[in-house]
């Protein structure tokens, strides 16, 4: 695993790299509040057979983290930033492994680049309405109106509690979630500037549910090899997320996972074989 960190944009860009660059690649996409570290054992377990690139976004992990009325937090400007890292680094075909967060960014680099693209992993991240829980009811409301108030409700989600619930909702056996990943997520969530900063990305996330035709779309045209490897009993983004890509992808294998959100924390080897798999299918 080599830790490497490139200028984008006047940025400094953090990213993990594993195994050998003249294999296929899998560039992982993170979701929210964690970062590049939620692969880093998925990582090590592939590079045997491929070359991995997982990035941080800025305001995430090891990247930069400019004031939020410095810099335009949108899934836009991240998908943007992602886009000339790969330039930057000479990553031109991939497969995109995304999560949360990490299904926004990556579907916009596959409606850039299709040609580019060989193959989607999904694991809890969604492209459909049905995917979506009361979870989001209260930041819907936010982003009809978003008043003081209605924005003040979405802080919740910024405290340990609220973190400590993402790894271990819909998990039945927490003794098997390492702490080490939440801890350091709110460690970057408690950094001054930080609850700006995902508030911003919090509100944008509304102009992701009006893209999901697009994206579907995409699907139906490029027919992506696609596998959905989801925690069944995620509350954030719900299973029929994952067995809707069934009506576009002509091709795309569902499996449901008795895990939550971070699925990876705790079913990771029986993920890893899944990706391992898949990603041997894909063309070169």
């Amino acid at each position: 695993m080599r830790y490497r960190t490139v200028p984008i944009d006047g940025l400094d860009i953090f990213y993990r790299e594993a195994g050998d660059p003249s294999a296929p690649t899998l560039v992982l996409l993170h979701g929210f509040p964690t970062s590049s570290v939620a692969y880093q054992e998925l990582m090590a377990t592939l590079s045997d057979e491929f070359h991995l690139i997982a990035p941080d976004y800025p305001g995430f992990g090891h990247s930069s983290a400019p004031d939020a009325d410095a810099w335009e937090y949108t899934f836009d400007h991240l998908a943007d930033l992602v886009d000339r890292l790969l330039d930057a680094i000479g990553v031109t075909r991939y497969a995109i492994y995304v999560h949360d967060y990490g299904a926004p960014v990556g579907f916009r680099l596959a409606l850039r680049h299709p040609e580019r693209v060989t193959g989607i992993v999904s694991q809890n991240g969604n492209a459909y309405e049905e995917g979506l829980t009361a979870f989001w009811e209260p930041f819907k409301t936010a982003w009809t109106d978003p008043s003081q108030a209605n924005t003040d409700a979405l802080l919740g989600y910024y405290t340990r509690e609220a973190t400590h619930w993402q790894y271990t909702h819909g998990v039945r056996d927490t003794t098997l979630v390492n702490p080490d990943k939440a801890a350091l997520d709110q460690a970057v969530l408690d950094r001054p500037g930080s609850h700006a900063i995902q508030l911003a990305l919090f509100l944008d996330y509304a102009t992701n549910p009006p893209q999901y035709p697009r994206w579907q779309e995409y699907l139906r045209t490029h027919q992506p090899p696609l596998l959905a490897v989801w925690g069944r009993h995620d509350e954030i983004f719900g299973p029929d997320g994952a067995l809707a890509f069934t009506r576009d992808a002509k091709n795309a294998h569902v499996q449901l996972l008795d895990a939550g959100h971070f699925a990876l924390e705790t079913r990771g080897a029986q993920i890893a074989a899944l990706v391992r798999d898949f990603l041997r299918r894909l063309p070169d």
